[in-house]
């Protein structure tokens, strides 16, 4: 119901411009390079178009609803403004419960439910909740300029 009165919240100004804001439908966020893609009623095609956005979005966002305004009330200029909160669709997840990320100059923690995987290339550090860590790579090298020690109940090379 909620969206519906906000979807409603816009008007028409001069015929091509608008006044106000739309809900509309984040088509999914790509890389910091290429814009966010969006859809919204009104248009003559309905084709999606590329958004600025003034807030972050995730991938995990894609496919939620947006509110959008419009640079100079010129609907080919949305403006992403915010993210609208649904408990309703399955799958959905709020970041700030799945993941705890704090930074404090000296020392970044990152804390996940399940796990935390680091990945580059052919190499990846995988963090499980039961408490393993698991190292793949092409090529894997350990060096200390102090002791090197290797600890555990069973220790296996080869």
């Amino acid at each position: 119901m909620l969206a519906s009165m906000l979807t409603r919240a816009v008007t028409r100004v001069d015929g091509n411009r608008l006044s106000g804001f739309v809900i509309g439908e984040l088509i999914g966020s790509t890389s910091p390079s290429q814009p966010p893609q969006v859809l919204y009623p009104g248009r003559e095609d309905n084709a999606p178009v590329a958004a600025r956005s003034a807030v972050d979005l995730p991938p995990i966002h894609a496919g939620r609803q947006v509110i959008l305004i419009f640079e100079d009330g010129d609907p080919s200029k949305p403006i992403i403004i915010g993210v609208l909160r649904s408990d309703s669709r399955p799958g959905d997840r709020d970041l700030s419960e799945a993941i705890d990320i704090e930074v404090d100059g000296e020392r970044v923690s990152i804390t996940a439910r399940e796990q935390i995987v680091l990945r580059c290339g052919l190499a990846s550090i995988t963090l499980t909740r039961a408490g393993k860590v698991l190292i793949q790579g092409h090529y894997v090298s350990s060096r200390s300029a102090g002791v090197n020690r290797i600890k555990g109940g069973a220790v296996q090379i080869n």
